[in-house]
């Protein structure tokens, strides 16, 4: 149930005629993991956070660099050094003193990323390999779960959300049969602080949506953004029936993930 010091702090989402304090409970008790607490998964862990989402478990083992402060918006020049899912829950508690903030420090892997997803209800991978996507697609395959992802390099963004535990919604594997490990990391090409923020904040609206129950969410749609034009594009794919991850004759297998 809602506090009336929370009635009040979300009275402007809650006054929508699309949401309500139903809509506002269900997201109150609803638990988010983000994989990745960089550029994407900042903007997306302040925006769910703000809105009143009960629970972030925020992943990442990496630690706050000078470099990331371009784009990385929960981070400071004192949080230099620090673990980045600490450093972000230190912040996300002052933005909202509501909701219950769990770093996790250690590396996802095959050991525990299955039983993770497994207790959440909501996975938001904000990582910047094909790996990890890919071993975060597979767990929350197994666990059917909701996957929002999203990628942002230079100027070009995207956004989808999957669930391949659907009968016939596809999953990231079925977009991205093939690994692509050769791709560019902002690191070597770049990224405009704002493409991040942009897709990132994206990834908090569809999860709100999906935990909310409002609006329609985007499985089978990949969001396109070039930043430089700026134009948006639409494209539909549909779930491959020999996916090796949600196809029928799938072997269910997790990879060890990796966080650059």
């Amino acid at each position: 149930m809602l506090s009336d010091d929370e009635l009040l702090r979300y009275s402007r989402q809650i006054m929508l005629p699309q949401w309500d304090i139903a809509a506002q409970e269900r997201i109150k008790a609803a638990k988010t993991l983000i994989v990745g607490m960089g550029g994407l998964g900042c903007p997306a862990a302040l925006y769910l956070a703000s809105a009143g989402v009960g629970e972030l478990w925020l992943a990442d083992f990496d630690t706050v660099e000078v470099s990331n402060l371009q784009r990385q918006v929960l981070y400071r020049d004192s949080d230099i050094g620090s673990p980045k899912a600490q450093a972000a829950a230190k912040h996300l508690q002052q933005v909202n003193p509501y909701i219950v903030l769990r770093p996790m420090l250690e590396a996802l892997n095959v050991d525990n990323l299955l039983a993770i997803v497994q207790q959440v209800d909501v996975v938001l991978d904000c990582s910047d390999n094909f790996t990890t996507r890919d071993a975060v697609n597979t767990a929350c395959v197994q666990a059917n779960k909701p996957l929002i992802s999203a990628a942002a390099i230079g100027l070009s963004g995207q956004l989808s959300v999957f669930d391949g535990g659907h009968e016939h919604r596809p999953c990231y594997r079925c977009l991205y049969p093939q690994a692509d490990e050769q791709s560019m990391t902002c690191s070597e090409s770049g990224v405009l602080a704002t493409l991040v923020g942009v897709m990132g904040t994206l990834q908090a609206h569809e999860a709100l949506k999906c935990l909310s129950g409002l609006g329609e969410g985007l499985y089978g749609k990949l969001l396109l953004w070039d930043a430089d034009m700026p134009t948006w594009r639409t494209l539909k794919f549909r779930k491959d029936p020999a996916c090796p991850v949600c196809g029928q004759n799938n072997t269910n297998r997790t990879d060890m993930l990796h966080r650059n």
